[in-house]
């Protein structure tokens, strides 16, 4: 009886001895390339649907002039909008590379529910700044970008995000690099602020603040989950109405997003 099962067991023994480590490896790193792909793929469906670059920013900083400039090149005279505008952009070296520009109203009184519309839209943002007037408004642009960046689908989606400091044709216009110093000390206060308030800015219960950036450290843009650059245009141009915007730092930039 014993010796009809001992092949049995010689082969049972067989089939449970440890794989081989070098073959247990390749598998095991196959495994890994695989399991990569299938995320990377996940992560390219979900950035590939969303399309549209948001400009956000205050009233009057330039946004309307931007939109138009980057679609027909031309001047044209804006007034404060009331709605959205939206149309397709194509980069200029790549046709067929191309994204949704959607121009949103600036008025505090619109511009949180323009947002709360076209947000999970969003592959970027361009926040536009009005580089004369930033620092009597650096209170009010800061808040506005603290309810971007706070947002739960912005946070969630990470959209890259362009500060666009814009009227650098003027002579008392202020430089990026300040801008994104006062942005980030105003955002530090303002994360302070309202880490101790039942409700979010735009009044909305929160069910708790939402963090920004890290914890313990003075903010700085670095810390978001996002992408953040500033570059310094003006929609207007150096020559004025008859001549070109100088925005080839956005282009570039769209041109990189699309």
């Amino acid at each position: 009886m014993a010796g009809r099962l001992e092949p049995h067991l010689e082969a049972l023994g067989r089939e449970l001895r440890p794989p081989d480590p070098a073959v247990l490896s390749v598998l095991l790193a196959l495994l890994a390339v695989a399991i990569t792909l299938l995320i990377w793929r996940f992560v390219q469906g979900r950035r590939s649907s969303r399309k549209a670059v948001l400009l956000l920013g205050l009233c009057d900083a330039g946004k309307t002039l931007l939109f138009a400039r980057l679609l027909t090149g031309k001047y044209r005279d804006t007034q404060t909008s009331i709605t959205d505008s939206s149309a397709v952009y194509r980069v200029s070296n790549d046709k067929s590379a191309n994204v949704t520009l959607i121009d949103l109203p600036g008025h505090e009184s619109l511009r949180l529910q323009f947002l709360e519309r076209f947000k999970a839209a969003a592959r970027a943002i361009v926040f536009v700044v009005d580089s004369v007037a930033f620092q009597r408004e650096v209170k009010d642009v800061a808040e506005f970008l603290y309810q971007v960046l706070v947002d739960s689908t912005v946070l969630k989606n990470a959209p890259a995000l362009l500060i666009a400091c814009n009227k650098q044709d003027v002579t008392m216009a202020k430089s990026a690099k300040l801008i994104q110093q006062q942005l980030e000390k105003e955002l530090n206060t303002l994360r302070v602020t309202c880490s101790a308030a039942p409700t979010s800015l735009d009044g909305s219960a929160t069910g708790g603040p939402t963090q920004l950036g890290k914890k313990g450290k003075d903010f700085d843009f670095s810390q978001l989950p996002m992408k953040v650059e500033f570059v310094e245009c003006s929609a207007r141009g150096s020559k004025g109405e008859e001549g070109d915007a100088d925005f080839e730092g956005l282009e570039k930039w769209l041109a990189k997003i699309a």
